[in-house]
């Protein structure tokens, strides 16, 4: 069910199917490549415009240092990051919150596929928390 206070919902939720979809075929224990190529068939299917692997620069004080590439980014809205571990733990959230910080994006979503559920986490920035730096937030929600 779509949940109009997250940002994007109507999005993260068929993403969340997708990785849900994935996670029922393969199960856990793939490298992480793997996930990657079958949620973007299911990508395909649904007809999302999206780009996987998606390099983007990075700037310290307006000058490029360096490039980061994403798992995939949706829609150009949203950042879709995927981890095969056993469990996800707050390290794992980093990545991702720089990853919106950078590169100016409000939502994200983190997919874990190496449990023996799928397990995701929902990130959530505001334009406003964007351009003041403030620190991210984040939906501790998981697979039942």
């Amino acid at each position: 069910m779509i949940d109009n206070q997250y940002k994007y919902s109507d999005i993260t939720e068929k993403i969340i199917g997708c990785g849900f979809t994935v996670h029922n075929i393969l199960g856990g224990g793939f490298q992480e490549v793997i996930y990657q190529r079958a949620l973007a068939l299911e990508f395909e299917d649904l007809g999302f415009s999206f780009t996987r692997e998606q390099e983007m620069p990075l700037y310290y004080k307006d000058r490029h240092i360096g490039d980061r590439r994403v798992d995939f980014l949706v829609d150009e809205k949203v950042l879709v990051e995927i981890k095969p571990t056993s469990k996800l733990e707050d390290v794992h959230l980093a990545p991702a919150i720089n990853d919106l910080e950078a590169f100016k994006l409000e939502v994200g979503l983190l997919l874990n596929f190496g449990g023996a559920r799928l397990e995701f986490r929902r990130l959530m920035k505001s334009s406003k928390q964007l351009q003041q730096g403030n620190q991210i937030g984040y939906s501790d929600i998981k697979a039942t």
